[in-house]
């Protein structure tokens, strides 16, 4: 895999702020905010495609545009014709969290996903897309679903393990999922190595009752990640039924980017999204 490198670049989109309630175990309602990179000549009366992409352990809504260069890169990709003009969610499945003098901070951490799943559908998608234009024909859960094929969820690490989640309960709304170093957490912590037949059972269970989808996965072989991904993928062959594998991009649902060298950064997380994005919404 070429790692992306920066472009210089005349049209350039911009991201706006935007902000939502959520509420919490307790019904306790708290402000929230997500980041959506607006392509440049972005016109209202246009229908776009729409990603949501999901930071990391520890990070936040800004996470991706501080730590890569991804902004830049949705900027080239589009102005080269290597996708269409799309707009790009960073979201967050943080209320707050300190992390200080914990030693094990996963279990608690994935609990906030869970929690972002109903979030995702009833509070963050409603206000994104009220605000900006997608194929959803109005924006409600009809609505969603009618326009599933147009939108996508992807994320790194622990944003992976969310959107492994985001497949399991909202496949109805989704229809690509870009999982970024991380595993599918869904039946045990760390489950692609911990519990990989189980994990991959829920996963071919949900795929045979859900519409058409496709995956993209991507690791490094430093990445401390690369194992228990591996194995799920390795396993999830095993259901040429419903994951059919390719490395032709183009072609089947199931493909995966072994990167040589990679770690868990943020850096390489830009690359995969950017080797896969010609695809994540076919011209």
């Amino acid at each position: 895999m070429e790692p992306y490198r920066y472009h210089y670049m005349n049209a350039r989109g911009h991201i706006e702020r935007v902000e939502y309630l959520a509420f919490d175990r307790e019904g306790a309602p708290y402000p929230k905010y997500a980041n959506v990179y607006v392509p440049f000549g972005y016109d209202c009366k246009e229908a776009y495609d729409i990603l949501y992409l999901m930071h990391g352990s520890e990070g936040n809504p800004d996470e991706w545009l501080d730590d890569s260069k991804v902004k830049n890169m949705l900027d080239y990709s589009i102005a080269s014709g290597r996708c269409r003009p799309l707009l790009v969610v960073f979201p967050t499945f943080y209320t707050e969290f300190d992390v200080s003098g914990r030693d094990n901070v996963a279990v608690p951490e994935y609990s906030r996903t869970l929690l972002f799943q109903k979030e995702l559908s009833d509070r963050l998608m409603p206000a994104v897309e009220s605000r900006f234009h997608t194929f959803a024909p109005a924006v409600t859960p009809d609505g969603f679903r009618a326009s599933r094929d147009h939108r996508a969820f992807g994320g790194f690490s622990m944003g992976s393990a969310t959107t492994w989640g985001v497949f399991v309960h909202h496949h109805d709304f989704f229809s690509c999922y870009l999982n970024l170093s991380g595993d599918c957490w869904e039946v045990a912590p760390m489950g692609g190595a911990a519990a990989t037949e189980e994990t991959v059972r829920l996963l071919r269970d949900t795929a045979v009752s859900a519409d058409p989808c496709r995956f993209f996965l991507a690791t490094g072989t430093k990445d401390i990640a690369c194992r228990g991904l591996t194995q799920q993928f390795e396993e999830m062959q095993k259901y040429p039924d419903v994951f059919r594998f390719s490395q032709d991009y183009a072609q089947g649902n199931l493909h995966f980017l072994l990167a040589e060298g990679e770690g868990h950064e943020y850096g390489a997380m830009c690359s995969y999204v950017y080797h896969f994005l010609p695809y994540v919404f076919p011209k």
